[in-house]
């Protein structure tokens, strides 16, 4: 371990997990003591992610994620347990102990000053004559130099090695190169720059670091746009372009857009929230990253069937979270760049005032589909748009949108409530019955929430949990001489928590989420917190402890009976083969 354990004892003390926790996730109190949100590692509409302030722990009741501080930060931020605890220590004013020897956080802190010195590079060639059709192509697009140095825009110059010899220059290898995504190799084993003649956006994470870039190409020529390879530091399905300035915006609302210039022409016309994703539709964990900041979206795509598509799917994963959706509906312009050149600011600030609610578009949409002339038409339209209001939550809501579709389809409004008030107890019927066959599976329903973890028997597998639960919460259960064994346990994963619990008691040190976290990965993690979670009477430990020993001592009894067994017809079918054997 490269941090001492009272050092790491000391973050976690230091770092409160309802105030770690509460710049990611809006908690409010629900019962006891705990306080629930939505989680923020998958979609949900009903918060189902708990904060024990007493326990310090956090745990997910839908996901089952669960672990302590350090563990939040390593999974919401995507860093190491050695980078999370320096995460924590600088926010709580910590000074790091001389003694940090992580590998990983020493490559992940050179990448990013690697990524800045690249920026800077750029930047700096947009001054020059390298950087000459950059420039062009910023006064094409009506950019101001303001707002290019505001984002940080650069040029890669039409050059093979710009970059790479200027990075070599300031001892950077073309291995730390090659592994940040900015040079690629060449079929005669050399290296070559990956961006050149594109004007660059470098793309800066919500804590600063510029983490990758984006590059427009100028002239012709495929990609039109081109992102940074996934690498140790940058994820494009994690990450937003431009949230780093959209997060400090007072407008209340992320106005999400399709391009990099779309983003920029916005901001310089006033609209500060405006974000983008990075050359895909918005993904769960882009959608996540808006929900830490705001709970309402304007999707302002193009309005080609591209962006028409991108808008329904960004809906649904918005709405998931629980997330209000608005959709501009823009004529006359495709993007909003040329929209707001077309018509100015102003004009685009009463598109978004009067953009339509998710479910205005979605009916719209559905309405496009059909020519309701036609009775078969007519048919279909409503039966969709029945389905779709059918889902919607509350009563009111429901019948004012039954209204609409009847006064557009020339059906009188009674039928059509009533159509879908049956619709949605029909889809109410099928979630209930889906909830009891999960509830009839008790056995499916023991299982690890993590897909990657599985238990071959699930009833020596309660009692090795409950053996790490009793170990964790009386230590002194260590003592015992009819301690298990490791290699006695059916689920190496659980061998493995309680190997590490049992180390550390051995050794008459603590057992704790955030020294073990240094140990187990975040579903190893998970896994024990939903243990720990699980009741326990301490009153009948001992008893409890024999019990689950006993348990797990039969099922080894019975593996080696049968193992016996099979040794056995293995002999007699060898036997069966030899001359002169006779089976009587």
């Amino acid at each position: 371990m490269a941090f001492p354990e009272a050092f790491i004892n000391e973050v976690a003390d230091r770092n409160d997990i309802v105030d770690v926790v509460g710049n990611y996730v809006r908690l409010s109190k629900k019962s006891g003591s705990n306080m629930f949100g939505l989680c923020p590692f998958h979609s949900e509409k009903t918060a189902s992610f708990s904060v024990s302030p007493d326990k310090q722990i956090y745990h997910c009741f839908g996901c089952g994620k669960g672990g302590g501080v350090i563990s939040f930060i390593m999974e919401i931020e995507n860093l190491s347990f050695l980078e999370a605890v320096e995460f924590l220590a600088k926010r709580a004013g910590m000074t790091l102990p001389d003694s940090t020897t992580d590998p990983d956080s020493k490559r992940r802190s050179r990448m990013l000053t690697l990524n800045r010195d690249t920026a800077i590079f750029f930047r700096d060639c947009l001054g020059t004559k390298l950087g000459a059709p950059a420039i062009d192509y910023l006064k094409y697009r009506q950019i101001s130099p303001n707002i290019a140095k505001r984002f940080g825009l650069g040029a890669a110059p039409d050059t093979w090695d710009s970059l790479r010899n200027a990075m070599k220059d300031k001892g950077y290898t073309d291995e730390e190169l090659f592994s940040a995504g900015l040079v690629r190799k060449g079929k005669n084993g050399g290296f070559y720059d990956t961006f050149r003649n594109r004007l660059m956006f470098p793309v800066v994470d919500v804590r600063g670091n510029v983490i990758g870039f984006s590059g427009r190409i100028l002239g012709d020529g495929e990609p039109k746009y081109m992102n940074s390879s996934e690498t140790l530091v940058f994820n494009k399905s994690r990450n937003l372009f431009a949230m780093n300035l959209a997060k400090k915006s007072k407008s209340g609302y992320i106005i999400l857009s399709e391009g990099n210039i779309d983003v920029v022409s916005l901001h310089q016309a006033g609209f500060d929230s405006a974000v983008a994703s990075l050359g895909t539709s918005l993904t769960p964990e882009q959608a996540r990253l808006i929900s830490r900041y705001t709970n309402q979206v304007i999707i302002a795509y193009d309005s080609d069937g591209a962006g028409v598509k991108a808008s329904q799917r960004g809906i649904s994963i918005l709405e998931k979270l629980d997330v209000k959706v608005k959709v501009l509906r823009m004529s006359g312009a495709k993007d909003p760049d040329e929209f707001i050149k077309l018509k100015g600011p102003e004009a685009f600030r009463k598109l978004l005032e009067g953009s339509e609610n998710s479910v205005e578009y979605r009916l719209n949409s559905v309405k496009s589909k059909y020519n309701l002339e036609l009775d078969e038409d007519k048919v279909a339209y409503l039966k969709e748009t029945e389905e779709l209001i059918a889902r919607l939550p509350g009563l009111a809501e429901r019948q004012v949108y039954a209204m609409r579709i009847a006064d557009i389809s020339a059906i009188p409004s009674d039928i059509v409530a009533k159509e879908v008030e049956q619709k949605r107890k029909r889809l109410l019927a099928g979630a209930r019955k889906q909830d009891t066959k999960q509830e009839t599976r008790p056995e499916q329903n023991f299982r690890p929430a993590a897909k990657q973890i599985r238990y071959e028997d699930t009833a020596s597998a309660a009692a090795e949990e409950g053996i790490i639960r009793l170990l964790y919460l009386e230590p002194e259960l260590v003592k015992r001489t009819d301690l298990p064994s490791s290699e006695s346990f059916s689920a190496p994963v659980l061998g493995k928590i309680y190997t590490a619990v049992c180390e550390r008691l051995k050794h008459g040190e603590n057992v704790s989420v955030a020294t073990l976290g240094a140990i187990l990965d975040n579903d190893e993690m998970s896994l024990l917190i939903s243990i720990l979670q699980k009741p326990e009477s301490l009153s009948r430990s001992r008893q409890s402890f024999t019990d689950y020993v006993t348990r797990i001592n039969e099922r080894m009894d019975a593996r080696t009976k049968s193992a016996g067994a099979t040794d056995l017809r293995a002999l007699q079918q060898k036997l069966k083969q030899t001359k002169g054997y006779e089976d009587k």
